[in-house]
């Protein structure tokens, strides 16, 4: 599995990579002297292992890593006698190796990953619960229907104008504290003597000695060097493209709230009434949160049955409270 994933990469990782399969290697070549004219004809691996195997060749992905990972940590080579504790060791220093490989794409994936997961399961939750409890008190299949679209465009407009705000009020304040490029022109005039520019430095964090060092070698080049780039260059600091845009995120928070929130109005959509039709969106949204949680607890290398039913139960806890009180506002209106 390293190989097929090392085949799909290039430079460090690459190396990285094959140094794994390398290591692994070498307890192979271990088992096959403890075994020696009885080692046997080659078996196939477990199921486990060649699905790994086949994701590796097909994915090349985070996903393939965080299960490895999750392997590496299986190992069970500090119970088995045979094995040396070299081995041992082996093995818990890989999964750490596969972790950092991991977590490389865990950063790259995390704040889209993490508007993905929180956008689709807010719909899931807030329009199941929204359905359930008013269906429980007792309205028309058609009320039902029309209530569970309002929650749905209500709640994905109020998700994208939420994000839009909150990231531009990000960049707002990084464009706030970003250093003007207008300062560099004023380099030249300053007082050697005095250099004022060491307080720049001092208020962005450097110690005295080291806020004069760099003054120093500044106004040799007349370069502030304080934004990542010449005070020339301009441009916008990395801190802006990690943030994003306002109107990508608020247009995916849109669509992610929109695609969770769509399936439990889904069977009324379709016609179905009743008993039916509640029970119908129930299991939909079931399967829409075990899936969501699966793949939460792959990426994040946790037991993904944990992380399923624990947003099962997290969703299904919402929806039974709001339906127990549409029971209740529903008795008490007849």
């Amino acid at each position: 599995m390293y190989r097929d994933l090392a085949g799909r990469r290039s430079g460090e990782e690459r190396e990285i990579l094959l140094a794994l399969a390398a290591a692994e290697g070498r307890h192979e070549e271990h088992w096959r002297h403890l075994l020696g004219d009885e080692v046997g004809k080659p078996l196939r691996g477990d199921f486990r292992t060649r699905m790994l195997g086949f994701l590796a060749r097909r994915l090349g992905s985070v996903f393939v890593l965080a299960l490895a990972q999750r392997a590496e940590a299986r190992s069970p080579y500090d119970a088995d006698i045979d094995a040396t504790p070299t081995m041992a060791a082996d093995e818990r220093i890989h999964e750490e190796v596969v972790r950092a490989l991991a977590a490389r794409g865990r950063n790259r994936l995390s704040g889209s990953f993490r508007a993905a997961v929180f956008g689709a399961n807010d719909g899931l939750v807030s329009n199941l619960s929204l359905v359930l409890g008013i269906s429980a008190s007792g309205v028309s299949n058609q009320t039902v229907l029309l209530t569970g679209l309002a929650g749905l465009l209500a709640g994905a407009l109020s998700m994208g104008a939420g994000e839009y705000v909150s990231v531009r009020s990000q960049r707002e304040l990084l464009e706030a504290s970003t250093p003007s490029s207008d300062a560099g022109s004023a380099l030249p005039q300053l007082d050697v003597d005095a250099n004022e520019l060491a307080l720049v430095y001092r208020a962005r964090g450097m110690t005295a000695e080291e806020a004069e060092a760099h003054a120093v070698e500044v106004l040799g080049d007349h370069s502030l060097g304080i934004t990542g780039k010449s005070s020339a260059g301009g441009g916008e600091p990395a801190g802006h493209e990690a943030v994003g845009t306002g109107i990508g995120a608020a247009v995916s928070s849109f669509c992610f709230f929109a695609s969770g929130a769509v399936i439990p109005v889904l069977p009324y959509l379709f016609g179905l009434q009743g008993t039916v039709a509640l029970l119908v969106a129930s299991v939909l949204v079931g399967v829409a949160l075990l899936s969501t949680g699966v793949v939460v607890g792959l990426l994040s290398g946790g037991p993904p049955l944990h992380r399923a039913l624990r947003q099962l139960a997290i969703g299904y806890s919402a929806a039974a409270a709001t339906y127990l009180l549409g029971l209740l506002f529903g008795t008490g209106v007849g």
